[in-house]
């Protein structure tokens, strides 16, 4: 059994909850004779004449429970909506072999109602929960929380839980430490645009949540911490599409004193240990690698899908030799491929103004022609890390406006480090075979960044934006 399934099934009820004795997902032919408790929702009612029964549901799954005539008599069945919250007790009984649901783990048994109390009555449903039934995005946003129920949506989240566990769990026996870094910090914009927030305490100055965590992690390697990872939220102010969100989840990693290699060889570990943890799938080792000029040359694109090519436990490659940098036609300007911490492999060339032919120390892990992951080895040296911000045709005054604090910190004693970022919702979108990240996120934003749910963003009074000293538009 897969860890993301072991989550779902058989899982006992935990000590201390008190209104139920077992899940809808537990019981078996071994608990036969037993006088059982159960909690959840009414995923269907049939009354059959003075008799009916009730299909109960809860995250571990489903349960059918015979309601005899004067129960159902003294609750008058067919007046209970679908969705409300019940409780039932009675006794676990076998299922005669003809009447066997092979399709449910609890399918030999059924529950005998000896009680039945309502918790909370449902009203009808804006939306319907059934998985055979397409409800539009709009809607699903809309009412998220009856979404949620839905077995896909949380079989998903549930592998999502297994995935980021055995992330930890491999990371921790590797000696990783998780240590978390602010989201209230200084705007540094070089990528996408930031999310701003004012500070009411020195108004007309602003904090920016983080694109990533990427100076922090560089800080933590100048602190002594050499193996940092964190399963972290960031922030970028983009356009969306089906595998972006305003607000997204990284698995970031960093480590002092290593290598290209020695970051592969950590990650194809990884990895191997989730996809056997998860799905019980054996990914073989080592990956294949395409330098960048070889993937465009090949396929046209730095993210290429080789699964047909290969024949295959899904298709992960590494993309490494990447150009240092790219020329913007419109800014008339060199920007940073990645970014401008990455450690260039040629700064001779870089020093003689030839930019096209300086390549990065720099690698992403592509699956089934997404790019899961990305990373690179850093710059250490504050003389290093100088150039490559005049190469960028930064000024002394902006760069140091900007990370000022960072370049005085690698003045005292950086050392040698690099790291990758996982994006944790594509990931767990291909794992768990979806089409877009918002089947992955429990909460998400549509394509518009807004939530339906909670009809945000939203306008703000006059005397909030007064304490903040900012005006409407």
């Amino acid at each position: 059994m897969s860890a993301a399934n072991s989550f779902k099934r058989g899982c006992a009820v935990l000590s201390g909850d008190m209104l139920r004795t077992h899940t809808c997902g537990e019981l078996r032919k071994k608990n036969v004779g037993a006088t059982v408790t159960l909690a959840g929702w009414a995923d269907s009612i049939r009354v059959q004449g003075k008799i009916g029964f009730i299909l109960l549901r809860d995250r571990y799954g489903l349960t059918q429970c015979f309601i005899g005539k004067e129960l159902a008599a003294e609750h008058n069945l067919a007046e209970i909506r679908k969705e409300s919250v019940l409780r039932i007790t009675g006794e676990v009984k076998a299922r005669p072999a003809n009447q066997v649901r092979t399709e449910m783990a609890t399918g030999e048994i059924e529950v005998s109602a000896t009680a039945l109390e309502v918790l909370n009555p449902a009203d009808p449903l804006p939306l319907e929960l059934d998985e055979n039934i397409v409800s539009t995005e709009e809607t699903r946003l809309q009412w998220r929380y009856l979404d949620l129920r839905r077995p896909r949506m949380q079989q998903n989240l549930i592998t999502r839980h297994a995935i980021t566990k055995a992330m930890r769990d491999y990371l921790g026996q590797h000696g990783f430490l998780e240590i978390e870094t602010p989201f209230l910090a200084k705007s540094t914009p070089e990528g996408a645009r930031d999310y701003l927030v004012p500070s009411r305490i020195k108004k007309g100055s602003f904090y920016a949540l983080p694109q990533s965590p990427q100076l922090f992690k560089q800080l933590l390697m100048i602190g002594g911490y050499d193996r940092y990872a964190q399963i972290v939220k960031c922030f970028r102010d983009e356009d969306l599409r089906a595998d972006r969100q305003p607000e997204f989840t990284q698995l970031d990693i960093e480590m002092s004193f290593v290598e290209e290699e020695d970051v592969i060889q950590l990650i194809e570990g990884l990895m191997v240990h989730l996809f056997k943890e998860v799905l019980g799938v054996a990914l073989p080792q080592p990956f294949k690698r395409l330098t960048y000029k070889e993937s465009m040359e090949q396929y046209g694109r730095d993210n290429p899908d080789l699964r047909e090519e290969l024949g295959v436990d899904w298709a992960p490659v590494w993309i490494v030799d990447f150009p240092m940098f790219e020329y913007s036609e419109e800014d008339k300007r060199w920007y940073a491929m990645h970014h401008p911490f990455t450690q260039p492999r040629e700064l001779d060339l870089l020093l003689a103004g030839k930019h096209e032919r300086v390549f990065a120390r720099a690698y992403d892990l592509v699956l089934n022609g997404s790019e899961v992951a990305g990373g690179s080895i850093r710059m250490h040296r504050y003389d290093d890390q100088i150039k490559v911000f005049e190469a960028l045709g930064m000024r002394e005054e902006d760069y140091k406006e900007k990370f000022g604090f960072f370049l005085n910190a690698l003045r005292y004693g950086a050392p040698p480090h690099g790291g990758i970022a996982f994006g944790l919702d594509r990931l767990a979108a291909l794992m768990t075979g979806c089409d877009s990240i918002r089947d992955v996120i429990a909460f998400p934003k549509n394509k518009e960044a807004a939530d339906l749910m909670l009809d945000a963003p939203s306008s703000v009074t006059k005397e909030q934006l007064d304490e903040l000293g900012l005006k409407k538009a």
